[in-house]
């Protein structure tokens, strides 16, 4: 489990595909608490296992459906990435509840500015678009955001200075994928809806059924 709240950003050294997926090299800055291996981080928004560290870089095994479902593959090398350690019980959760699951990858659609901050268009397809609410969440890049506007197949975020030259976000242009991770709330309320509509939502009978009551 991540905040959605960016620590560091390293930089892909290599992506070296193999059968079955592939290991993603990231160069990285020292850690103020050593990387431990098997412990989750997030890259770009997606939940990776360490693999193995140095002082400069870590690695970590890349699954097929992860690089199916994400924007990694089509890094290059150099590129920077949203780093995000996982969040431990006790830590601050300053920014929201985020899987490291992406759910789809949009495409920026534009940027522009208002006053300093900028605003980001993403266009990510209907069915996610469906699980995204205007003052909601959403984690983009790894990164938590707060909505601002909602259309049918598309939504809008402000980035303030911080945060665009803190992150990868700096080195984004119109046209550019971006990771999509949709707030887990809204997916779980989304799923309960279509099943109530389809006859098969949760009931007394049901939690019976399954020894719950």
């Amino acid at each position: 489990m991540f905040t959605g709240l960016i620590e560091a950003v390293g930089a892909l050294r290599a992506l070296e595909r193999h059968e079955g997926g592939a290991r993603l090299t990231v160069a990285a800055p020292p850690w103020q608490t050593p990387l431990v291996p098997g412990e989750s981080i997030a890259v770009q928004g997606a939940c990776l296992t360490v693999a193995g560290f140095d002082a400069v870089s870590f690695h970590a095994d890349v699954l097929e459906e992860t690089l199916r479902r994400t924007n990694l593959m089509g890094k290059r090398g150099g590129q920077a990435l949203n780093l995000e350690r996982a969040l431990r019980l006790g830590d601050r959760l300053g920014g929201h509840l985020v899987s490291g699951h992406v759910d789809t990858v949009g495409t920026l659609d534009s940027v522009r500015m208002e006053g300093r901050d900028r605003v980001l268009r993403i266009r990510c397809g209907r069915e996610a678009a469906a699980e995204v609410v205007e003052k909601g969440s959403v984690a983009l890049d790894g990164i938590s955001l707060t909505v601002s506007a909602v259309s049918d197949d598309a939504f809008e975020v402000c980035v303030i200075p911080w945060t665009w030259g803190h992150t990868s976000l700096q080195e984004r242009q119109p046209g550019d994928t971006m990771n999509v991770e949709t707030d887990m709330i809204g997916k779980y309320i989304r799923r309960h809806l279509m099943l109530q509509s389809a006859g098969g939502g949760v009931d007394h009978d049901m939690l019976t059924a399954a020894g719950f009551c």
